[in-house]
């Protein structure tokens, strides 16, 4: 089945939760500097503060890919230049996503921010409050670097907060965020706590909402963040 903006099967990582259980819809976009009629926006407000643009995932594995960068800032562009038939078309995705997973007895799940980090949340659709709130029987799930995000009353939206060490300001935020943390570390084996929770491998699927609570998801560098020198990617040696 084909989609015009979310993507199913073609991301390593979900397939590995994908099969007799779950499947996972993802919706990437050009997260940094989308240029439309003049106008320059970004999908991804603290990605100065968190240091991650040279090692942001929309570079890692088919990222790299020039049609894929090309078919992500076609949806960015469409994104903010006409929102009202983006969402439109989302919800014809996602519909026709749910009803193939229905059919075949599987848990439809959906990442929304593939590559972006949008407050979807309040941005209301068909007379919904947002599009978790149309859709109740999805699990929806993201990672953030938005330490404000307030989703606790969508029962059916789960957030990972992506932690730092970029900006000491940023970093500090890592006792305060309620969610689970994920943190990039450059290393061959991940280590076995982190700050004094228990790190659990987030390589092996990516259905984060199915994570223990007060754990941080280990998460190897992939794509231009091996490079990264920035404190976004952690150095297993650093803290040890």
């Amino acid at each position: 089945m084909t989609y015009k903006l979310i993507g199913v099967g073609n991301n390593a990582k979900t397939i590995k939760g994908d099969g007799s259980e779950y499947m996972t819809g993802i919706l990437y976009m050009t997260p940094w500097q989308v240029m439309v009629d003049g106008n320059l926006f970004n999908s991804c407000s603290m990605a100065v503060l968190a240091g991650c643009i040279e090692g942001c995932l929309n570079t890692a594995g088919r990222g790299a890919m020039n049609s894929v960068q090309t078919a992500r800032q076609r949806k960015a562009e469409w994104f903010y230049r006409d929102r009202d038939s983006f969402m439109a078309q989302l919800v014809v995705d996602v519909t026709k996503f749910q009803r193939y997973c229905v059919k075949r007895g599987i848990q439809p799940c959906v990442r929304l921010n593939g590559t972006t980090d949008i407050r979807w949340e309040l941005i209301k659709v068909d007379g919904f409050a947002n599009i978790f709130e149309m859709f109740p029987e999805i699990q929806f799930y993201d990672y953030t670097k938005i330490p404000t995000r307030k989703v606790e009353h969508i029962p059916n939206y789960h957030l990972t907060w992506s932690y730092s060490e970029a900006n000491d300001k940023y970093a500090r935020l890592f006792d305060t965020v309620p969610n689970n943390k994920a943190v990039v570390f450059r290393t061959k084996d991940l280590p076995s706590m982190f700050k004094g929770l228990k790190v659990i491998n987030g390589d092996t699927h990516d259905m984060r909402f199915l994570d223990e609570p007060d754990s941080v998801v280990g998460l190897k560098a992939k794509g231009q963040a091996k490079k990264d020198a920035s404190g976004f990617v952690i150095d297993v040696l650093q803290i040890a």
